[in-house]
């Protein structure tokens, strides 16, 4: 209906490999792409500062934890600690007259050269043993940013970031603190779009199904890993730098803690390993459902007129919203993204549902 391929002539290698070659998936990425910049004028300030701010940061900080779980395979229990070291040294950096953009790649650098050290004695290791190394990265970075005053200024201290500026002019307005984020999240989903199809790609998925196969046939396994560490440490300490200096305004160590390692890894599964629009679905459906969820039973509770505690109230939107956590997961646990795809492939053949793609 939608996703018609008639009409459709792979002539070219390049036609063949491009990123949406069904004509209605490049209008409706147009279509996206035209709401994404109007939002600020579409949207309320509430919900671009609140909702869809965060979520597009953290959606670039899932996609970075997505290619090292999801492409390369390996767990990784500590990536909110990447996010922290990121996040401080930019914060750091401007606050020393460094300039706005180079303090923030200077996070991901920091945040990449601490991760690869980190890689090189958790990658001797595989599966749970790995999950455990580098979730005791996470614990070693907290105790190092809680207990080191010269990096957060003590165990309760708040660092305030200073205001953000591009090409040394300071970005005060909540659309244009709004395109930075976007941007930056935009250049991560096309990165990673053209990651899927690349050389780069093709290797991360070998080591992940097999590493010792594909040994076999020349992927140097224990490199591309590092390339995977890298790569996913330099987003995430990018990232991290981003919800400081563009939600946050300020960095503490609780930002940065044990449970949002946890967090970022629900939105992985619950929206597709290795999927890029899962990733947006996961991040969604982790960072803001519970609040509409909350939201919600509020307001069926005053709408039925029933006397429900505030304690209860607290807890019976957690309830609800693990349940659909377990719902989203047994309905199909390849997660979110996946379900987007078997929509995609049944529109595909439609009305010939005995066709298959």
């Amino acid at each position: 209906m939608f996703y018609r391929r008639a009409g459709i002539f792979h002539t070219t290698y390049a036609a063949d490999r491009s990123l949406f070659p069904i004509p209605f998936e490049r209008w409706a990425m147009v279509a996206v792409l035209l709401f994404a910049v109007a939002a600020p004028w579409v949207l309320s300030s509430l919900a671009i500062t609140s909702y869809v701010r965060p979520w597009l940061i953290w959606t670039a900080a899932v996609l970075g934890l997505n290619l090292i779980l999801g492409w390369a395979g390996q767990f990784h229990f500590g990536y909110a600690a990447i996010m922290g070291i990121g996040a401080y040294a930019s914060v750091h950096a401007t606050r020393h007259g460094v300039p706005w953009e180079i303090a923030v790649v200077l996070g991901g650098l920091t945040a990449t050269v601490v991760g690869v050290v980190f890689a090189f004695a958790a990658l001797r290791v595989k599966g749970l043993y790995l999950a455990l190394s580098t979730l005791a990265m996470q614990f070693v970075m907290d105790w190092v940013i809680s207990h080191v005053p010269a990096i957060s200024g003590g165990i309760s201290a708040t660092l305030q970031a200073p205001p953000m500026k591009l090409l040394g002019q300071a970005v005060t307005s909540e659309a244009g603190t709004y395109y930075v984020v976007l941007a930056w999240t935009v250049f991560v989903a096309v990165f990673m779009l053209n990651l899927r199809r690349s050389a780069l790609g093709r290797a991360l998925v070998a080591v992940r199904e097999k590493d010792f196969a594909a040994a076999v046939i020349g992927v140097q396994s224990f490199y591309y890993k590092l390339v995977a560490f890298a790569a996913s440490a330099f987003i995430g300490g990018v990232s991290g730098a981003m919800l400081v200096f563009g939600f946050y305004h300020a960095v503490t160590p609780e930002q940065f803690a044990v449970n949002v390692s946890i967090e970022l890894l629900a939105m992985v599964i619950v929206g597709g390993l290795g999927s890029i629009i899962g990733s947006f679905f996961g991040t969604a459906f982790i960072l803001l459902l519970p609040g509409q969820m909350n939201a919600l039973i509020a307001w069926l509770a005053r709408t039925l007129g029933m006397d429900i505690g505030v304690e209860a109230l607290a807890h019976i939107p957690n309830m609800v919203y693990g349940a659909a956590i377990v719902v989203v997961l047994l309905v199909e646990p390849m997660g979110l993204g996946k379900l987007y795809g078997n929509v995609r492939n049944y529109l595909l053949v439609w009305p010939f549902g005995y066709a298959r793609k």
